[in-house]
């Protein structure tokens, strides 16, 4: 049957012709976008899950930055504490050479040039700090007792330097764990007995120098140096002692910043790898497949032309119907 009132060749034509162009438009965002997920309205699921997956991409960049930076302020103590050990050897030679037969102005000199050293390693503790972080030059006060109250540790931890290595997320949850690194402060100017304001060392004293050992035993540790075991000195043995005891506390001191490095620069690349591993993960949900769109959008275009010839001849239908009243 004909009818001039519906033409169902026609709505069958432009419904077929809206699908087209639908499916069309698609195909040209994702060309342009590059995305077959662009919006929660593409695919609510997969564009929540990608969301999140970008969320800790970001994080793990953000952490990677505060990492390196970590790591250089860890560098930077390395390299002073280092400089530290060299200058504690130089000591220990001026001493030595102080042990053997000189004269008492040559001692004189020699006790000048360690004083001047001691003055350098003050220097080197103060001076050793990057973005304001000093893990050499500990708090204004020394622990009270071998062990530290709260108070002490909390004033240590205040000068020591966290970073958050890693944050993790448990799985089918929007819970996460922040994973923090925590490198304490070696509060060098404790351990060795030096006066920051003045340099002065407490081991050095007016007789540590002299060549024969007197009836008076070495001082015993008192609270202010109690983490290091060096008495004021009453002979030059006594000093080189206490010297290769410094040197030995702060070669530990060294390597443990060391250690603290490599694992800061273990934990940045780690970060680093994984923060490329999300952005390939989400591409692998979002990123639309260019070949297949190219290929898609071509097929669609044809389809739109022969959708629209389809249209025009369902549209001419009803005029034959004007041949019948002829």
């Amino acid at each position: 049957m004909s009818s001039i009132l519906t033409n169902q060749s026609a709505i069958v034509a432009l419904q077929t012709l809206k699908s087209v162009n639908s499916n069309l438009s698609k195909a040209q965002s994702e060309i342009s976008t590059g995305k077959s997920v662009a919006n929660a309205k593409d695919n609510a699921a997969v564009w929540a899950i990608s969301k999140v997956m970008e969320t800790d991409q970001s994080a793990n960049k953000t952490m990677q930055s505060m990492l390196n930076v970590a790591g250089q302020a860890i560098s930077t103590a390395r390299l002073g504490a280092e400089r530290i050990t060299d200058v504690l050897g130089e000591i220990k030679n001026l001493a030595l050479g102080a042990n053997n037969s000189v004269t008492e102005s040559e001692r004189a000199k020699i006790r000048t040039d360690i004083e001047l050293k001691f003055k350098e390693i003050a220097s080197v503790i103060n001076g050793t700090q990057m973005n304001g972080v000093n893990l050499l030059k500990g708090p204004a006060a020394e622990f009270g007792s071998a062990t530290p109250s709260d108070t002490e540790v909390a004033a240590v931890n205040a000068v020591s330097l966290t970073v958050v290595g890693s944050l993790d997320r448990a799985a089918g949850s929007a819970t996460t764990t922040v994973n923090k690194i925590n490198v304490a402060n070696t509060r060098l100017q404790h351990v060795l007995g030096i006066n920051l304001g003045t340099g002065v060392a407490s081991m050095f004293g007016a007789n540590a120098l002299n060549l024969a050992d007197p009836t008076a035993a070495s001082a015993a540790p008192t609270a202010v140096s109690r983490v290091g075991p060096y008495g004021v000195a009453n002979s030059a043995n006594e000093f080189i002692a206490n010297i290769e005891a410094a040197i030995s506390v702060v070669v530990a001191k060294t390597a443990e910043l060391g250690s603290a490095g490599k694992r800061i620069s273990d934990q940045t690349e780690f970060i680093g790898k994984m923060a490329d591993s999300l952005k390939v993960g989400i591409g692998s949900l979002v990123d639309a497949d260019m070949e297949e769109a190219s290929a898609r959008l071509q097929a669609l275009q044809t389809q739109q032309q022969l959708g629209i010839q389809s249209l025009s001849i369902a549209n001419q239908a009803p005029s034959a119907i004007l041949s019948l009243f002829r």
